[in-house]
């Protein structure tokens, strides 16, 4: 199962789910956070509770008024949340990944918007200046940037162009004297009525590529923002419109190599995925304080409603949502915290079971509330309305599927293709060729045996239930895998169904191992609330399992043409088409 190359820090983990392989010297033991940051989060979170705690009602004012006022981003300037994941040298805090996260999980324990007000400045809005800027550039800008004296967003929505980054048209043209002069509209720009700084994409259409990325501020002439947006969730914070009219950018503000500005966006976008988990793993906690609190108050027939078994299976599933969902998010920041160059599958998956995880649980908890949770004088609505962007936001859900599926098959294609390469060539250059197929071969007696994908770290009996599922269903992964290959090529990048089964059988697996990883390390030191963690390993893997079975046999027997049928015609008539008479 272990082999040198699943030690390399340049492989995905979760790509290796895809050939068989469980990548175990990376998930084992669960990461612990830095010394250094478990201080600073003792102080952070302690004031963090302090300041919003004592905010309820007016955090509830700004969300009515859609706009936080001037005054009370000053006060987060103050507790220096702009500066977080800014080097020291620089003025921040250098928060490690998981440390990041962690605090946005404490401010959206209180408040989304103040969450997204931070996060959308240090996840995306100035995150392409830590990755892609040159010395110059950080030392003009990110002292100002940690103090919050300037504010960053991100732009790179446009109309027509929301997941299709690549179809963006903003334009940049490059002038004699190596300035470019930039015009254009980008929407839906949060922080985008307050900051300073802007991290904007444009077409370039130079020999060197076709989009590249700048660094703009607010203050130049033929900069411009629109009103507030108006939105259902996450109102207080800013979200506008952000127009460019004929805006002279020095050539000194190209942030990373011109043209290559489509690397930047995905880098940056992979990378900030930790902060909006953490975020939904802190909405699940505070929820799962508030149901437990909802469910022992409230009486019905006599007997608190925590008597009640429906209930009861509510707290229950939250609860192990939200430790599977932590248990994810803290291992993909350590993946990146630890030096890792591919982390964009993992990254994905996160983000797709936090975001869908906490959406469940604000509709369970509001439902524990029953009618005093669709009144607005408690924060269950607001919540899950504030939670309903999370699946939109950073690439839906839905592309983001078919990212996980398309980036784990590439890899098995690459190698059938290989194989008939070497298949072909194999009188010609023997030694490479027999190398080729020793790897396939390899893999699949891996397949019809099981045999090399095992877990070999000790891990206790009660997880091993868990630790076989993980085994059988990452053959499984492989096998299915090469057979969709096999059967459509590269067609498959149009088989969408299959596409999404074959994300949901990796994100399963990726999650259980990172749940299997953190219980074990909670029996080996002997936490209090270890024995609550193995059941909620015995649980993941008993639903776990119900749903990978469901999505291998559905990769073979399925409803998809009668799904597609019904859209086609539903969609050529417009709606619905049946009266009752």
């Amino acid at each position: 199962m272990n082999d040198v190359a699943s030690q390399n820090l340049d492989e995905s983990i979760a790509k290796q789910l895809f050939f068989g392989h469980i990548a175990e010297d990376a998930l084992f033991p669960y990461p612990q956070i830095r010394e250094r940051d478990r201080e600073m989060l003792g102080l952070m979170t302690d004031a963090i509770d302090q300041f919003l705690g004592e905010k309820t009602a007016e955090l509830r004012q700004y969300d009515r008024d859609a706009e936080q006022p001037p005054e009370f981003i000053q006060a987060l300037r103050d507790m220096g949340l702009f500066g977080l994941i800014i080097p020291e040298e620089y003025g921040g805090m250098a928060l490690s990944n998981g440390a990041y996260a962690r605090v946005l999980g404490q401010t959206s324990s209180h408040d989304s918007s103040v969450s997204l007000t931070v996060g959308a400045h240090s996840s995306i809005g100035m995150k392409g200046l830590l990755l892609f800027g040159n010395d110059e550039q950080k030392q003009r800008y990110l002292p100002a940037l940690a103090s919050g004296e300037m504010i960053a967003a991100f732009c790179l929505t446009e109309s027509g162009a929301g997941s299709d980054a690549a179809a963006i048209r903003t334009k940049a043209t490059r002038n004699d004297d190596g300035t470019w002069t930039l015009n254009g509209e980008k929407i839906w720009i949060t922080n985008g009525g307050i900051a300073d700084f802007y991290t904007v994409f444009a077409r370039t259409d130079t020999p060197e590529g076709k989009v590249t990325a700048f660094i703009v501020e607010a203050k130049w002439d033929g900069v411009s923002h629109g009103p507030h947006e108006d939105k259902m969730g996450i109102r207080a914070s800013s979200t506008t419109t952000v127009a460019f009219n004929d805006v002279r950018v020095p050539a000194a503000n190209v942030l990373g190599p011109v043209g290559k500005g489509f690397k930047v966006a995905m880098n940056i976008l992979n990378s900030g995925r930790t902060g909006l988990g953490g975020g939904a793993v802190g909405g699940m906690r505070a929820l799962i304080r508030m149901a437990c609190a909802q469910a022992n108050e409230r009486k019905q027939f006599g007997q608190p409603i925590a008597e009640f078994g429906l209930v009861r299976e509510k707290i229950a599933q939250m609860t192990a949502d939200c430790f599977a969902a932590e248990s994810t998010v803290w291992m993909v920041a350590h993946l990146i915290d630890s030096g890792r160059t591919d982390y964009s599958v993992e990254a994905a998956m996160s983000k797709v079971f936090a975001s869908e995880a906490v959406q469940r649980c604000c509709y369970e908890s509001l439902q524990i509330a029953a009618g005093n949770g669709f009144m607005r004088e408690l924060p269950y609505e607001q919540m899950t309305r504030d939670t309903r962007i999370l699946s939109i936001f950073e690439g839906t859900n839905e592309i983001l599927r078919l990212y996980v599926a398309l980036n784990g098959l590439k890899g098995v294609g690459a190698t059938l293709s290989e194989l008939q390469s070497a298949v072909g060539g194999i009188f010609n250059d023997p030694i490479k060729g027999f190398g080729v197929l020793g790897d396939y071969a390899g893999r699949r007696v891996r397949e019809a045996t099981g045999y090399g994908s095992g877990i070999r770290t000790p891990v206790a009996e009660p997880l091993r239930p868990l630790a076989r599922l993980c085994e059988k269903y990452t053959v499984e992964l492989s096998k299915a895998s090469d057979r969709l290959l096999r059967k459509h090529g590269k067609h498959i990048a149009d088989q969408q169904h299959a596409q999404k089964r074959v994300a949901d059988i990796a994100i399963d697996l990726f999650v259980g191992l990172c749940v299997l990883s953190r219980v074990e390390s909670l029996i080996q030191t002997k936490h209090a609330a270890t024995e609550d963690a193995i059941k909620i390993a015995r649980l993941f893997a008993r639903q776990a399992r119900r749903r990978m079975a469901r999505n291998v046999r559905g990769l073979e027997r399925n409803e998809d043409e009668i799904i597609e049928s019904l859209a086609a015609s539903v969609l050529e008539r417009g709606g619905y088409a049946w009266d009752v008479m």
